[in-house]
């Protein structure tokens, strides 16, 4: 059976509430962490590098939580959030292409700003290079990336990295030591 290879914000929703890849693999953040309201291309041949790429968005909204806070009387969406939009993307790369385990993020070697993300944007653009893939012992992969506002790049990644991860545990008694990560 082919894989999709886009998806509706129903179908992220889905996904966040591991209706997709199940309950302990690869779920997005639920709003309002989630930070890409569809993807319009995924594919696992392709792109930059060969490997793959995706393509996403999300429909900038003047009343989005970060715009409130970040900062008073000079709105703009922090850059971390945008970041943050790349991991994910590349966390959903991985379970789409089978892995399984919790999604992390695990660093990214270099990132510029050159623009900023305002309430009278309509969309940022996400597009995402696939670099290279590791399946053991985890699942792990490193990408490239830029953000886009219309046609203006704004933000570049390069060397993203994420790893699915099958042990995580979480520690219900606040116990440090039982951290597996």
């Amino acid at each position: 059976m082919a894989r999709k290879t886009f998806f509706t914000k129903e179908d992220l929703l889905k996904i966040a509430n591991g209706d997709i890849f199940g309950f302990q693999n690869g779920k997005l953040p639920k709003p309002p962490m989630l930070m890409l309201d569809r993807i319009l291309k995924i594919s696992d041949k392709g792109g930059k590098y060969g490997k793959g790429f995706i393509q996403a968005e999300l429909d900038v909204n003047p009343e989005h939580w970060f715009f409130n806070c970040h900062f008073k009387g000079d709105p703009v969406m922090p850059g971390c959030l945008g970041l943050d939009g790349f991991w994910q993307l590349v966390g959903f790369f991985l379970s789409w292409i089978g892995g399984k385990g919790r999604g992390r993020a695990l660093g990214v070697k270099d990132l510029k700003f050159k623009g900023q993300v305002r309430p009278y944007h309509d969309k940022i653009s996400y597009w995402i290079d696939i670099r290279k893939i590791i399946t053991k012992p985890v699942y792990m992969a490193w990408a490239d990336a830029v953000l886009k506002i219309k046609d203006r790049t704004i933000y570049f990644a390069k060397d993203l990295q994420v790893g699915l991860f099958e042990n995580l545990t979480w520690d219900f008694g606040a116990d440090p030591a039982l951290d597996t990560f």
